[in-house]
């Protein structure tokens, strides 16, 4: 029995303990690889270097350390469609020069990423690619061979947000490995 304090008043519940049954692991045969211990060698990490797609490092970091895997840092720059019709702006910026601006942004970006505090002492592979953002995750998660992508459910604010949070949705159902999502902290979420 277990009182627990609700609203100034106490509150009786009945606490009930159930015993788990141990599973023992089942012998590693030809016919049944099940009892191998999960191996994972990559660990890819993707980010659209904002504050929330930030949340997935700590988590991606922790399970590299203890299974001893490389993070596969990748950054997606997207595609640039030009605007059709009258901008009202003067003279519009080539999109050849968007398009390289972001690249060497990301350039910059990204090895900065890859010597933050919670990858320290862990062996990052940067990798920048250029499309669509969840096709680009999923095809760079085949081609490296990763065995878990952590991404975080939210990137940028305001519209960044909503592509980023779909972007997540779509790597979730088109991967080919586990996909961990990382959900931001409820202050975070509600202050954006």
């Amino acid at each position: 029995m277990a009182i627990l304090l609700k609203g100034g008043r106490a509150v009786k519940q009945r606490v009930v303990r159930v015993e788990c049954p141990r599973i023992e692991p089942m012998p590693d045969t030809p016919e049944n690889t099940r009892g191998a211990p999960l191996q994972l060698r990559k660990i890819l990490v993707p980010t659209d270097f904002s504050g929330c797609a930030n949340y997935a490092f700590p988590y991606a970091a922790a399970i590299a350390r203890a299974t001893r895997a490389t993070i596969v840092c990748v950054h997606v720059v997207e595609s640039i469609v030009p605007a059709v019709g009258y901008s009202g702006l003067a003279e519009p910026m080539p999109i050849a020069d968007i398009s390289e601006q972001l690249e060497d942004s990301a350039e910059r970006e990204l090895p900065q990423l890859a010597e933050c505090d919670e990858f320290d002492g862990l062996e990052v592979q940067e990798v920048i690619v250029h499309g669509d953002p969840a096709a680009e995750i999923v095809r760079v998660a085949g081609e490296r061979e990763v065995d878990l992508i952590v991404v975080s459910s939210h990137g940028r604010t305001g519209l960044g947000r909503i592509i980023f949070g779909s972007t997540a949705e779509a790597v979730v159902r088109h991967a080919l490995c586990p996909v961990l999502v990382v959900k931001p902290p409820p202050q975070e979420e509600e202050s954006d």
